[in-house]
C-alpha cells in the first residue's frame, strides 16, 4: 500500500482547517505516507510505521490455574485452540498514529508526544480508528484482538504468571507508577529517565519471546469481546458472547500494581468509557473483507475516570 502524503494533507486540512492546522503533522505525514508497506512473512509494517508479528496457530490454557496468586474468579482455565495464525501489532497504537488517523483538532487536542500510547480511548473511539484506517487501506484490514487471541499472544507459549515467569518486578514492565495509588515502581521509572504518574512511550520494556511490547502494563488495551463467563469446556476460534453490558479490557496499566498485568488477569468497563489508562493495539489480516467491528447502538458517554 503506498498512499501519496498530498492526499492525506488535504483531508487532514478539511477537518483541522488550514488556520488551526499545526506544523509538524505536515512533518509526519511527509514521513510516515511516504514509506510503502512491508510484508515479509513473519512481519508487516504499514505506511503509518505501525508495525505487527505473525503469531502461529496453536493450542493454550486459557486463564489461571486455582494456585496462581490474586486470581480472579473469572480466569477459569480450559483449552482454547486458535486454528489460523494471526499478525498483531508489536506495540499500544500511538499518539502519533491515531493523529495520522483521526487528524488533530485544535480545541480538545490529545497531547504528549508522538510516541505516547494514545490513552483516554473509548471502545467506541477505537472503533472509529478502525474504520477510518481500513477506509484508506490497499492491503488487508485491521480489526480488534479477540480477548483469546490477546491473551494467547501475551503467553507467547508460557504458562506461567506473565510471559517470563511468575513473579513480576519494575525492569519488566511499567505498573505501579503513581505515588497515590500503587508507587512501587516509581523511584525505578524516574530512574530510567522516564515520568512518573503516566505511562511511558511503547516499547520502553522488553518484549516477550514474540517480539510484543507492553503486553504486560503500561496502558489497559481493549479487545473485541463483551465480557462474559469462560465455557468449562474446549473451545476453538472463540468470540465472546453477541452482546453484553462491558467490554473486555486486557493487561494491566502503569496506575496499578503488578498482579493486574499477569497474563490471565481480565478487566472490563462499559464500551463508551474514557480512562487516561486505557488503550488499544490491532490485528492486521492479510486477506479478505472488513469484518464487523461488533459495534452496538451507541450507548450514553460516560467519561468519569474509573473501573479497575
Amino acid at each position: 500500500m503506498h498512499i501519496g502524503w498530498e492526499r492525506v494533507m488535504r483531508e487532514a486540512f478539511k477537518k483541522a482547517g488550514k488556520r488551526f492546522f499545526p506544523w509538524f503533522m505536515v512533518f509526519i505525514a511527509m514521513v510516515l505516507f511516504s514509506q510503502p508497506c512491508q510484508a515479509e512473512g513473519t512481519s508487516f509494517r504499514n505506511g503509518l510505521g505501525m508495525a505487527f508479528v505473525l503469531i502461529p496457530a496453536g493450542t493454550f490454557q486459557m486463564g489461571s490455574p486455582a494456585d496462581e496468586p490474586l486470581r480472579g474468579d473469572s480466569e477459569l482455565q480450559h483449552t482454547v485452540t486458535l486454528t489460523g495464525p494471526f499478525y498483531m501489532q508489536a506495540t499500544e497504537v500511538t499518539l502519533a498514529q491515531w493523529w495520522a488517523v483521526m487528524g488533530k483538532r485544535f480545541f480538545g487536542r490529545r497531547k504528549g508526544q508522538g510516541n505516547m500510547p494514545v490513552a483516554k480511548v473509548s471502545w467506541y473511539d477505537c472503533a472509529d480508528f478502525i474504520k477510518a484506517l481500513n477506509a484508506r487501506t490497499e492491503t488487508g484490514f485491521y480489526r480488534f484482538p479477540t480477548e483469546a487471541e490477546w491473551e494467547y499472544a501475551c503467553r507467547a507459549n508460557s504458562q506461567r504468571a506473565f510471559s517470563w515467569g511468575d513473579a513480576i518486578d519494575c525492569s519488566r514492565a511499567l505498573f505501579g507508577n503513581h505515588h497515590l495509588k500503587a508507587g512501587e515502581c516509581t523511584d525505578f521509572v524516574q530512574s530510567k529517565g522516564l515520568k512518573k504518574n503516566q505511562p511511558s512511550p511503547v516499547g520502553v520494556y522488553p518484549p516477550n519471546a514474540w517480539g510484543l511490547y507492553d503486553m504486560h502494563g503500561n496502558v489497559w488495551e481493549w479487545c473485541a469481546d463483551w465480557f462474559s463467563p469462560y465455557p468449562d469446556e474446549a473451545v476453538r476460534d472463540p468470540l465472546g458472547p453477541e452482546s453484553g453490558a462491558h467490554k473486555v479490557k486486557r493487561g494491566g496499566s502503569w496506575m496499578g500494581p503488578g498482579d493486574r498485568c499477569r497474563s490471565a488477569n481480565r478487566a472490563h468497563a462499559h464500551p463508551a468509557g474514557r480512562f487516561r489508562t486505557t488503550g488499544f493495539r490491532l490485528v492486521w489480516v492479510p486477506e479478505g473483507p472488513p469484518e464487523d467491528v461488533g459495534r452496538p447502538e451507541r450507548r450514553p458517554e460516560r467519561t468519569e475516570e474509573g473501573g479497575p
